[in-house]
């Protein structure tokens, strides 16, 4: 018997398959990361060929294959592709996100419902083009690494768990720290960051949204390191957003 299966998923990458064909990766609601070949849609005449492009949010049907799965029919469920390639700044966050959540997934076929909403809801934020697409990013990652297990502390010491806010932030520590627990190395971020920090975290919109653009640097600046910390390795993606946004926050000074 054919063994298909159907589930929805964001595409996170693409790579070329011989003269015609690509493996793309999906995260899936229900299989978490599948990697599947597209067969024929380099081709002009491919049926699907468009739909299966990064960030596309598609319903998808596989056919189960001895190496790889194969990709038999897709139908679009959000078109988030066209806005954020239309923008510099946008298509290189959701690239970030994009690359984070193919980094978090690393078991395929493991089901991680709770990372896929996270992208899903970071690339539709992104690509209605009403929020700042810095802070949609900080948002994901700060969230993506809660659900990681690797949530930085911010209203708390990350040692002792003794409530802030502290002045001492440590990225290889775990976050802020008291003055007891503070180790070497520690920056100090103003009360401006850890706030923006907190509400980007719990979504608290307003708080964020009134943020300036200095705590917004620094900030970025605290995420980026805490998340590439714990990935021990640096995201291919994130320099280029992190340029757009150090100009853009200069721009707004």
């Amino acid at each position: 018997m054919v063994n298909l299966y159907r589930d929805t998923g964001v595409v996170l990458r693409t790579h070329k398959l011989g003269e015609a064909d690509r493996i793309v990766t999906l995260l899936t609601r229900r299989h978490g990361k599948v990697r599947a070949v597209a067969k024929g849609v380099r081709r002009t005449s491919s049926r699907f060929g468009a739909r299966l492009e990064p960030f596309g949010h598609v319903d998808v049907q596989f056919y189960t294959g001895r190496s790889l799965d194969v990709i038999t029919q897709v139908e679009t469920v959000d078109a988030f592709a066209l806005p954020l390639v239309a923008d510099y700044q946008r298509y290189t966050a959701a690239s970030a996100i994009a690359e984070t959540a193919d980094r978090l997934s690393a078991e395929e076929g493991e089901p991680v419902l709770k990372l896929y909403m996270l992208v899903v809801g970071a690339l539709r934020a992104l690509a209605g083009g009403e929020r700042d697409s810095s802070l949609v990013l900080d948002a994901f990652f700060l969230r993506a690494m809660a659900y990681a297990g690797w949530a930085p502390a911010i209203t708390e010491c990350a040692r002792c768990g003794l409530p802030g806010p502290h002045k001492a932030f440590s990225v290889s520590a775990g976050g802020s720290m008291c003055p007891d627990c503070r180790v070497p190395g520690c920056v100090h971020p103003s009360p401006e960051v850890l706030t923006l920090l907190a509400a980007l975290l719990h979504g608290e919109w307003p708080v964020a949204e009134a943020s300036l653009p200095v705590p917004r640097r620094d900030a970025s600046g605290l995420v980026a390191a805490h998340l590439q910390w714990h990935l021990e390795r640096q995201l291919r993606s994130l320099p280029l957003v992190e340029r757009r946004a150090r100009e853009t926050a200069t721009g707004a000074q």
